[in-house]
């Protein structure tokens, strides 16, 4: 019973700690990220052969890829755990004139609180990898009508511009997740499961009768302080940057200038890359 308990305790504070690595940047966040594509939309509606009734977009952040979904459902939830992020999610339905199909919940991924076989569409953006997986898949499972769908998607850090600088975004972020893990203790520290692995994931749980990947692409306008920024908005960066790690700083701006000096003033073309792994609910009869 205590070690039930200690792990308990354990698994509370790496949901925790995953839920506070995004406090205190949502804004820079919400301005920066990318545009949620809707081919989104296209894909799973498609799967779905009608228009779904209850979308859920699941870990929704500030709602970057919940309010895609506006003239395409009846009714959408946005779930966020991270009272920052759900507050300008919420500023910005407000912004929208307050839409009655969508509103945004506190809740987590493996407690939902919504009733049994409701959803047509379940969505993870960036999120499902800060959220136990099989804990997760079955409150989705639970969740989700028959032949219902679970969608994780997320693009490839960093986006495609030029190969110097996005090798350069990719130490900067490897230096910030390098530089807490020597300052903080297992304990202390987010934990993320392998993106790699959403897609076994879905497969081993045995609770869906068909997943797959879906790759596609996605063009958008970016300057120089846009594309900085979206490495800024990196929860690893963010958090290194929070606990006063100095030289991260001196780190940035030296990428910063060198963002400015590949877009040289001009406002460039971005490709973002999207990995979608689906997997559609066991309808009692396969």
């Amino acid at each position: 019973m205590v070690q039930i308990f200690e792990r308990r305790v354990e698994k509370m504070g790496k949901f925790k700690n995953n839920i506070d690595r995004f406090n205190g940047f949502s804004s820079l966040y919400d301005h920066n990220r990318p545009s949620c594509p809707t081919e989104v939309v296209k894909i799973l509606t498609a799967y779905l052969k009608d228009r779904p009734k209850l979308v859920i977009d699941v870990g929704c952040g500030t709602g970057l890829s919940t309010f895609i979904w506006l003239n395409e459902a009846e009714k959408i939830i946005g779930v966020e755990p991270n009272d920052d992020m759900r507050n300008v999610a919420v500023s910005n339905w407000e912004a929208c004139q307050k839409p009655t199909s969508l509103k945004f919940v506190k809740a987590l991924s493996h407690q939902l609180g919504l009733p049994d076989e409701t959803a047509d569409i379940i969505t993870c953006s960036q999120s499902f990898h800060w959220m136990e997986p099989q804990s997760t898949l079955k409150e989705f499972e639970r969740v989700l009508r028959p032949n219902g769908i679970f969608a994780a998607y997320d693009c490839d850090w960093p986006p495609t511009c030029d190969w110097r600088l996005e090798d350069h975004y990719k130490k900067l972020i490897s230096h910030a997740e390098h530089r807490l893990s020597q300052l903080l203790s297992p304990e202390r520290q987010a934990h993320r499961w392998n993106k790699e692995e959403h897609l076994h994931q879905i497969q081993q749980s045995g609770l869906f009768s068909f997943a797959k990947e879906i790759v596609f692409h996605n063009l958008e306008k970016c300057d120089a302080a846009r594309y900085a920024n979206i490495a800024l908005s990196q929860g690893g960066l963010q958090t290194a940057l929070k606990f006063g790690v100095q030289e991260l700083e001196a780190a940035f701006l030296d990428f910063r200038r060198h963002v400015e000096e590949v877009f040289s003033g001009e406002t460039k073309e971005v490709l973002f890359s999207y990995r979608m792994r689906i997997g559609i609910k066991n309808n009692g009869n396969n």
